[in-house]
């Protein structure tokens, strides 16, 4: 087990608003409109590159991260909801964004 019980062991970022790398994400997904280059989990992977080779890596000892450049986020700008595109506990209030976020996948 990756994880203990009860504790999550993994994130699945389906979205972000893209702040740097603009470009070379518009390259990367040919698309020139920034709405469009990160609004959904495999549009993210396609503008930012990221591929199967990258399945298991450490984040601690790689080149790979993510961080927080947009500022402070306070708790009552976060929606929490219920998941979408599975079938299995999608019930569960597990899926959290920004209220007001342009760049969500789905509201």
């Amino acid at each position: 087990m990756a994880h203990p019980e009860k504790f999550a062991g993994a994130v699945l970022i389906r979205a972000l608003e893209p702040v740097d790398g603009i470009r070379q994400m518009k390259l990367n997904r040919n698309k020139n409109e920034i709405k469009d280059l990160t609004n959904g989990p495999g549009k993210l992977t396609q503008a930012l590159n990221i591929n199967r080779e990258h399945n298991g890596i450490d984040l601690v000892k790689s080149s790979l991260y993510i961080c927080d450049t947009a500022g402070t986020i306070i708790e009552k700008d976060i929606v929490k909801t219920t998941r979408i595109g599975i079938s299995e506990a999608k019930e569960l209030p597990l899926r959290f964004y920004i209220k007001n976020n342009h760049f969500i996948s789905k509201k």
